[in-house]
């Protein structure tokens, strides 16, 4: 392939490969958690190190990942002690972000608002080598994480109260997801952009639950599914010349569109093959009907 020959396409796509991973495999706790804009919020908290980078001539991906690790802590600090005045709490840390980065990449002497531009939407031209082996190294973490403590992970996604009298430390764990979550982020700004990094955590999962029914099988897909529209969108955009972060948002979009229209018949496929097995008047009807959701049955 000829954008192959080219040293800066070959640093996105293993970037946009890395962002493929990592995006989905966190996102589905947050998924999971109910907190699918979570990564919404910290790509806002993360500009204010991107702006402090520049200004204080330190690596931008580096500052970022500071920056947006403490706002994630926060976030999950308001989270447990908020309580009413808990939103009120996020929108300022939200709003203070965005605002903190425009004003310290403006008054960086190297900085200036086309800086700014192509990490909130991503710019496949910009990723340099320190960039890549930064993106590897965070995104090997977020791997070590989000496989190594799967099963830890889901049980406190899932009921955080079971978890706690299981034994689980939950708030170390509530707090190594917020934290996780964070260094996705700064993993995708390069390619995705902090402003919608958050679409490939969340819409790869949804997409993967209208397919599966086991969590193991939903993370496979959603990451495949990450995967595939971070190639196709990075190589669109090198030939159409268009925002890569943009066009990998919208494949994302389309490929939950067209799996939704094909999880209907896949439903009814499933329904007539359980009728066919258990027959009116079979014993298994009087069997109590299970209460997990799409993604809780048993497969981590």
């Amino acid at each position: 392939m000829e954008l192959l020959n080219y040293a800066f396409m070959q640093r996105a796509l293993l970037a946009a490969v890395l962002v493929g991973i990592t995006a989905p495999a966190i996102g589905i706790y947050l998924v999971q958690r109910r907190q699918a804009l979570m990564g919404d919020g910290i790509g806002h908290v993360a500009m204010t190190g991107v702006g402090l980078g520049f200004l204080l001539s330190w690596s931008p991906i580096w500052m970022a990942t500071l920056v947006a690790v403490v706002g994630a802590v926060l976030m999950e600090l308001i989270r447990w002690y908020g309580r009413t005045r808990g939103d009120i709490a996020l929108a300022m840390l939200f709003y203070g972000g965005m605002a903190g980065g425009v004003m310290f990449i403006n008054l960086a002497p190297t900085g200036s608002n086309a800086n700014l531009t192509s990490y909130l939407f991503g710019s496949l031209s910009t990723v340099s080598d320190s960039d890549v082996t930064a993106i590897c190294g965070l995104a090997a973490f977020v791997v070590l994480v989000t496989v190594g403590l799967r099963r830890q992970l889901f049980a406190v996604s899932q009921d955080e109260e079971f978890a706690r009298v299981t034994g689980l430390p939950v708030r170390a764990l509530n707090l190594l997801t917020a934290v996780t979550a964070a260094v996705t982020v700064t993993v995708a700004m390069r390619v995705v952009g902090l402003l919608l990094v958050s679409a490939l955590m969340v819409v790869p999962v949804a997409a993967a639950q209208q397919l599966s029914r086991s969590f193991a099988a939903t993370f496979a897909i959603a990451v495949a599914i990450g995967v595939g529209v971070a190639l196709g969108g990075t190589i669109t955009s090198y030939y159409q010349d268009v925002p890569p972060g943009a066009t990998i948002v919208l494949l994302t979009i389309g490929a939950f569109v067209v799996l939704t229209a094909l999880a209907a018949p896949l439903a009814r496929r499933r329904a007539r093959a359980h009728a066919a097995a258990h027959p009116p008047g079979d014993p298994a009807e009087c069997a109590i009907p299970a209460t997990r959701g799409a993604t809780d049955e048993v497969g981590v």
